[in-house]
């Protein structure tokens, strides 16, 4: 009961900084400015960045799969298209849920042994959902080595300002999250000297082994150079639906000149303010990505929010409505 009431507080927290991040980020907005914005915009390019987005949900589909098969090789590519699609969905709401629950989806997919057991259970799938977000993570990094050595004349400010004075700030974040790793160890090692006896530390010790196996699922992926690809061709496909929304709005003078360059850059912008784990990014993506326009290109603020808005809020309607079908599919078709 604790816990739940704990995530519920908790829930209500990135809630309310959301709501503060996004009336922070457009109290500065020009409405009429807006309004004349949305009636230029060329609302064909948007669509296909919207298409693009389709296309990404469905390589991260194909590229978690490579890592479920060595463990179930019963979970189709559409079972894992479908839980990615309605994680998306849940997160708009719930931020990180949305992860607990595609694993779900691929475990009730999960075929059983000899003894009734499901071959992948809920502690393997989170260790493969785990390296997902960790290869994400070195794909941000591989980004930002990328733009401070392109095109670092423009977005040192981005690095040496806001990112550096970000980064102090978390320090104490940094020193609680290596003592819980310590501790975390600690528990590990209590729970293998303990893991023949019944009880709690037994139970302990499968969670930590199934989780084991879902992380090193990896190293037993067939063609593991295809992995490598689905992993440019995901990034690749973000660069071109932040350059789609750019030209969309090419006919206003502020972004007239903006080219691919600046969509690389604004699509590194947009994956640093996942960091924030508020309910579908609402608040934090505006907030980073229009600051950061801003910063680049000179865009006044309140003109880069137009941007945001838009780039964000298509990508919030595909991710409800391509999870809204993968949740009926999942209901009544795919049982």
């Amino acid at each position: 009961m604790q816990k739940k009431t704990a995530n519920t507080l908790s829930t209500i927290l990135w809630a309310v900084l959301a709501v503060v991040l996004l009336w922070l980020s457009l109290r500065s907005v020009d409405w009429k400015q807006f309004a004349d914005a949305l009636v230029q915009c060329k609302w064909p390019w948007v669509l296909a960045g919207m298409v693009l987005g389709l296309v990404v949900f469905v390589l991260r589909a194909l590229r978690w799969r490579m890592q479920i098969r060595p463990l179930d090789d019963a979970v189709s590519n559409m079972d894992c298209f479908n839980a990615y699609n309605i994680c998306m969905a849940v997160n708009l709401a719930l931020p990180r849920v949305g992860e607990v629950v595609r694993c779900g989806y691929v475990v009730k997919h999960s075929s059983k042994d000899e003894e009734g057991h499901r071959k992948l259970n809920m502690e393997k799938a989170l260790g493969t959902m785990v390296v997902d977000r960790v290869w994400d993570i070195a794909s941000i990094v591989i980004i930002a080595v990328l733009v401070a050595v392109f095109l670092w004349d423009r977005a040192a400010g981005f690095f040496t300002g806001d990112l550096s004075g970000a980064v102090a700030g978390k320090l104490n974040t940094v020193y609680i999250a290596l003592g819980t790793l310590a501790l975390a160890a600690v528990f590990v090692y209590i729970a293998w000297r303990m893991r023949k006896k019944e009880g709690f530390w037994s139970k302990l010790w499968k969670i930590i082994e199934g989780t084991k196996d879902g992380l090193l699922s990896c190293l037993h992926m067939r063609r593991g150079w295809l992995f490598i690809v689905y992993t440019v061709l995901i990034w690749a496909l973000y660069w071109m639906m932040c350059y789609c929304c750019l030209r969309a709005l090419d006919s206003m003078p502020e972004f007239a000149s903006l080219g691919l360059g600046d969509a690389f850059f604004l699509m590194f912008a947009g994956s640093v303010s996942s960091i924030i784990p508020v309910p579908g990014g609402f608040g934090a993506y505006h907030a980073v990505v229009a600051g950061s326009l801003t910063a680049l290109c000179g865009v006044p603020f309140g003109v880069a929010m137009i941007f945001a808005t838009i780039s964000h809020e298509s990508q919030a309607i595909l991710n409800a409505v391509a999870g809204g079908i993968s949740y009926i599919w999942e209901s009544f078709f795919n049982k």
